[in-house]
């Protein structure tokens, strides 16, 4: 049968020929010849020979070894070490600055409800930049490494903050296959009334958003005056004792030696 002989062929094509086989089959199929039963059979075997390890070709008719189907694994597979594929492990140094920017207050409650905390930090330092230069220039790698978060962050930030219209992103092309940074600006009513009320902070060690006070040298708001407040000891102070009558009152002006007494323009002298 004509299945037959495209099995036989399977079996003895390489894997560069497997695709002239391929054709072939789905010829005959079409043709008549061979049935959809034989053609989904052969289809699997097409499968298995092209997922197959590369193996060494064997004679027509041999049937080969189980050791050279399922070869044992080599020496330097075994000892090689297993390496593990995925992102860098977040170290607490970056979750201190992703924190830090985010808890920064370059934000306005209601706008940073509608991002996540790196999200945050990201826009905390685009924020910054805007009210040191008027605009953000950084680049997307820079904002990454100096927030602590991955490039991927920086990026779906921004393109979530124009949708939601509170940024606007200008390219800057140099040529056909180089571009400048983007120019990203605040538009947002409500973010620059925020960032005009915020406090203009110096860059400190850790930079914009470092909320310390600011020493004398760096300048800032003035250092407060301090009021000395003496603590008075009750018992002491004579403030606790009795009251003198409007008896003892008069008394005084026996004690006085001249007590002056303003009467509208005119003088009067008390003698003792």
């Amino acid at each position: 049968m004509f299945a037959d002989e495209i099995r036989r062929a399977i079996e003895a094509a390489s894997r560069i020929t497997l695709p002239q086989v391929t054709a072939l089959l789905w010829r005959a199929y079409g043709d008549g010849t061979v049935t959809e039963a034989e053609a989904e059979a052969l289809s699997g075997l097409i499968e298995a020979r092209t997922d197959a390890p590369a193996a060494h070709r064997l004679p027509p008719g041999s049937q080969p070894s189980p050791e050279a189907e399922f070869p044992p694994p080599s020496q330097d597979r075994v000892e090689a070490p297993r390496r593990f594929v995925g992102s860098r492990p977040r170290t607490d140094a970056s979750m201190e600055r992703r924190r830090r920017w985010a808890a920064s207050g370059r934000l306005p409650p209601g706008l940073a409800a509608r991002f996540t905390l790196a999200e945050q930090a990201v826009l905390a330092l685009v924020a910054a930049e805007v009210v040191r230069r008027k605009d953000c220039r950084l680049a997307v790698g820079q904002l990454a490494a100096i927030v602590g978060v991955a490039e991927t962050t920086v990026r779906n930030a921004v393109r979530e903050a124009v949708k939601l219209g509170l940024v606007t992103v200008e390219e800057r092309r140099v040529t056909g296959f180089r571009n400048d940074t983007n120019i990203v600006r605040i538009v947002s009513p409500e973010w620059q009334a925020w960032l005009r009320l915020a406090r203009k902070s110096p860059v400190g060690q850790f930079g914009f958003g470092d909320t310390r006070p600011a020493s004398a040298e760096r300048g800032g708001c003035k250092s407060a005056q301090r009021t000395p407040t003496e603590v008075l000891i009750l018992p002491e102070s004579g403030t606790t004792g009795p009251k003198k009558c409007c008896r003892a009152a008069a008394g005084d002006l026996d004690q006085s030696d001249h007590m002056r007494i303003r009467v509208g323009r005119r003088t009067v002298t008390a003698m003792r």
